[in-house]
């Protein structure tokens, strides 16, 4: 029996991670800051241990004893922007130096192909891809940064690190009562009628239990200052889209907007113009994050499901909790209000004119009936 600590255990990822370590008998310990969110790992046997990833004192308590560590703790998203920084940038290497102090032999880091960066169109990034920057985004350049300093603690201290780094995530959480993390939610906007539109970019989508049984094989299998692509299926978001429409039942009008629109979105938040989503958040869905997991797949026995096992986990999930009212009596929002006149287009024939107008324009202007 293995003794193993994961930190974010309440987390999308983490609690998958901490299901197959539980189910193979290892013995877990999990950290938390609120304690509320424990139960979204329901019946499984762990001892706790409060803490935040920042605290170095409550780190070591957490990995005193422990082995193996994995640290999948992370803030999704741009804002608040020290917040995610502190998190995403800091928080690895303070795991990894209080892993060492301990004693824990391996420490499996979550980063994100956000920590490689974007790819040039056209291209598929792989672990070597070289990070050219993360266009000002928040985000990615935290998850890269936060690599960094912890395969350099890891070297400094004579501790073993290695780095995984999931694609775009999807599926369904541990606790299925949850209404979802942060990438699941364009699935979820989509089939509750509340999104209006996507930007032309694209993407790699994988299965959440799939990105975790990546970290078993990389804690198992991965070399010591190596990252891991843990990827499924390139597509791109107007593709994405029409794969849930056909595999839901569920249609809906989206625009689809170029990847210029990001910049549009970037001079608006500095004017301080209200928006439907952040510009981090725009130019992220702009870029092109096509990647290959061929090397996790060599070193690892990494072997991701289909894509269409993926989105229908993720949209039963969904559809689960739209019967059991989960939603129900939510003031409307700006991207509901924007979605509503999407679909009044769609009975006007404005929908109908777009699509006809993309030949002449040369690109995909909306996605849907």
């Amino acid at each position: 029996m293995t003794r193993v600590a994961v930190t974010g255990a309440t987390g999308f990822v983490g609690a998958h991670v901490a299901r197959l370590l539980g189910e193979r008998g290892d013995q877990l310990r999990v950290t938390y800051r609120d304690p509320d969110r424990l139960s979204r790992l329901g019946e499984l046997e762990f001892e706790a241990v409060k803490g935040d990833v920042l605290d170095r004192a409550a780190m070591r308590r957490a990995l005193r004893g422990c082995e193996l560590a994995f640290h999948t703790a992370g803030v999704v998203g741009s804002r608040p922007a020290e917040r995610v920084w502190q998190v995403n940038a800091l928080a690895p290497r303070v795991v990894v130096e209080a892993a060492a102090a301990e004693g824990v032999e391996r420490v499996v880091v979550t980063s994100s192909v956000a920590g490689i960066g974007p790819v040039p169109p056209g291209e598929v990034g792989d672990e070597e891809t070289p990070f050219t920057g993360g266009l000002g985004m928040t985000y990615v350049d935290a998850k890269h940064e936060g690599e960094l300093e912890a395969v350099a603690a890891g070297a400094r201290l004579g501790i073993e690190v290695v780095v995984v780094n999931p694609a775009y995530v999807l599926g369904a959480p541990v606790d299925r009562s949850q209404p979802g993390e942060t990438s699941t939610r364009t699935v979820g906007n989509y089939l509750r009628g509340r999104l209006p539109a996507a930007v032309d970019g694209q993407m790699n989508i994988v299965g959440v239990r799939d990105v975790a049984r990546g970290h078993l094989q990389a804690a198992e299998r991965g070399r010591p200052g190596e990252r891991y692509v843990l990827g499924g299926h390139d597509v791109s978001w107007p593709e994405l889209l029409e794969r849930i429409a056909e595999l839901s039942g569920v249609h809906h009008p989206v625009a689809i907007l170029p990847p210029e629109a990001a910049d549009i979105g970037r001079i608006a938040e500095r004017l301080g113009l209200p928006g439907l989503v952040s510009a981090e958040g725009l130019t992220l869905m702009a870029q092109n994050w096509c990647y290959s997991s061929r090397k996790a797949r060599r070193e690892l026995g990494y072997r991701p499901r289909s894509l269409a096992a993926t989105l229908r986990e993720t949209i039963e999930w969904y559809e689960e909790l739209i019967d059991a009212g989960a939603f129900r009596g939510g003031r409307p929002s700006s991207l509901s209000l924007a979605a509503a006149g999407m679909r009044l287009a769609g009975r006007v024939g404005l929908v109908d004119g777009a699509r006809a107008a993309e030949r002449y324009v040369g690109r995909r202007l909306v996605s849907g009936p």
